[in-house]
Order: structure tokens, then sequence, then C-alpha cells
């Protein structure tokens, strides 16, 4: 062979980032090694793989696309090779990159990397943090193993599994009026002042519940971040709707929330692991899969309250 599997690396490297010197950082290696293992591939192979840009990085050639997608192909099988030989040596072994819808990660990483790590510790595990649609990109173009996410907006070429529904809830400061009861309707919040949790995908997914309802809602502050808005809330001044139920209930501050469910008219959100559609599944992604199927149900998720 004319070429090594670490100088596709180099290479993958350099087409995903558009830069040497971002390549070099990522597979932590001197800049002129990659230059020259790009050289090298294109000398071997006979054709340009990269458009050099003075001062603005790389850009793919034609030729270029085509063999980083080859090339992504070929070094997941020798991690799976890998997997496979340290698997008949002692167990599962490889490397996995997980990535977790950002309103999840504070109450899903702690314990889904423990969990995971206590009965796979010959695994590596990466973690990435990111929003949906960024989670998206990453199964699609190789950098994620698997994601866990919604079910929401998963184009055609990424697979979901379902593993629980999280109905959704009020969110009230504990000494609001409403705050005791068993559950409520939007109708009833007509009137309330109403901290809207702004993101992608959640944004939509909960003016979606008012328009079902056929209130609009009186929409006094927005957040991006889900604290923000527990501490809004807290201090009076509205209410809010979520999925995710932490078990601390408190905002940051300390000042505390109550949750109140919404009638079961409302439809939940479905939380799931999301992989890339793929003729074979590495063996520590299914390892994660099954680890994942155990772990969450209603009778318990990870970091979250009881439904």
């Amino acid at each position: 062979m004319r070429f090594t599997l670490r100088q596709l690396e180099y290479f993958v490297a350099a087409g995903e980032t558009g830069s040497v010197r971002m390549a070099s950082e990522r597979v932590k290696i001197s800049q002129p090694s990659v230059s020259a293992a790009i050289a090298h591939l294109e000398e071997v192979f006979g054709v340009q793989l990269f458009v050099r840009h003075h001062a603005q990085g790389l850009s793919l050639t034609q030729a270029g696309e085509r063999l980083l997608r080859e090339a992504r192909s070929l070094l997941a099988h020798a991690d799976d090779i890998s997997a496979i030989a340290g698997e008949l040596a002692d167990g599962l072994a490889g490397s996995i990159a997980i990535g977790f819808l950002v309103t999840l990660a504070p109450m899903l990483i702690p314990e889904v990397t423990r969990g995971f790590a206590a009965t796979h510790d010959r695994v590596q595990m990466e973690v990435v943090e990111d929003h949906h649609a960024g989670l998206m990109e990453g199964l699609r173009h190789g950098k994620l193993s698997a994601a866990l996410t919604y079910d929401l907006d998963v184009p055609p070429e990424v697979a979901f599994e379902r593993l629980v529904s999280l109905p959704p809830y009020v969110l009230l400061p504990a000494d609001h009026p409403l705050a005791q009861r068993d559950q409520l309707s939007l109708a009833e919040l007509a009137d309330e002042p109403y901290v809207m949790l702004d993101l992608p995908q959640s944004r939509e997914y909960f003016l979606g519940l008012f328009m079902q309802a056929d209130v609009t809602p009186k929409v006094v502050a927005r957040s991006a971040h889900t604290d923000v808005l527990r501490s809004l809330v807290a201090s009076g001044h509205g209410f809010g709707l979520a999925n995710v139920r932490p078990r601390n209930r408190a905002a940051l501050d300390g000042q505390p929330l109550a949750y109140v469910p919404l009638d079961s008219r409302y439809r939940p959100m479905v939380l799931g692991i999301a992989t890339a559609r793929a003729p074979r599944t590495p063996r520590v992604v299914t390892a994660f899969q099954a680890f994942c199927r155990e772990t969450f149900s209603r009778d318990g998720i990870p970091g979250m309250a009881d439904l």
C-alpha cells in the first residue's frame, strides 16, 4: 500500500476543518506533517485534492470530496477492526463520539457516561453538546457515532430509535396559586405571562401546543438557556413550559419551583437515540444502543425526576 491510514486521517482532518492549522490541532501533529501527508496522497493518486487559498485555508476539489467520503468509511472500518481485536482479547474496545442535545446535556451526560463506562471501560467516549440541527449534521458527516435528542426534523439518512416519551409540563414559582394543581390546561394559563424557551425545534414545538389549544401566549421574556428560563419563572416573571424535568426543584439562585403536568391532550416530546443509516453498525455503537434501551424508561431517566 502506497499510503497509510495515518495520512488519510490527516487528510480527513484537513478536509473537515478546511485548514492545515486546525487539522494539525485536531490530530495533534505539526502543520508540515499534515501538509506532507496531503502532498503525498495527491502524488499517489495523481489528482489535486485541495485548492489552496492564500491566508484563507483550503477547499476540497471534486476529487477531494469523493476521497473524503471514502477515507471516512475506510477509517471507520479500521476502527471496527481495532474494536473487534480488542473485544476478542478482553471485551469491547474502541472509541465513540456521542452527541447530546444542549437542553438534555446537563442531566444526561454525567449518568450516561458513567454508566456506560462502568461496563465498557475500554471504550473511549467523546462527548459533544449541540443543538438538534448540529447533531444531525454531525451524524450525517460521520463526526458523531450516535446522538441523544428528540424526534424532531430527523433527516432521512438518520435513523431514530424511540427510548421514552417526555410529556410537557408547566413550570411555576412554588408559591403560585396554581402550583398545587394536579394538572393544567393552556386555556387556564391564557391570561398568565409566558417565558419562552427560545431554541429551534423547542420553540416551534411549544408554540404548536398553544395553537392546538387555540391560545395566544402572552410572551414577556425569551431565553435560549433553560437555567435562565427557570430563574425568570422562579422570580415571578411568568410561567414556562418544558419536557425535561430536573430532579432539582429550584432555580440556580435557590428560589423554589413547581412542576405541574399539562393534561394528556398535548403531544409529548420523544427522546431517543439517533444514528446515521449505514450497512453496518459498529459494535461499540450497538453496545451503546443496548445500554440506552436498558437505562431509559418511564421508571427512570438519567438525571431526571420521575415522570
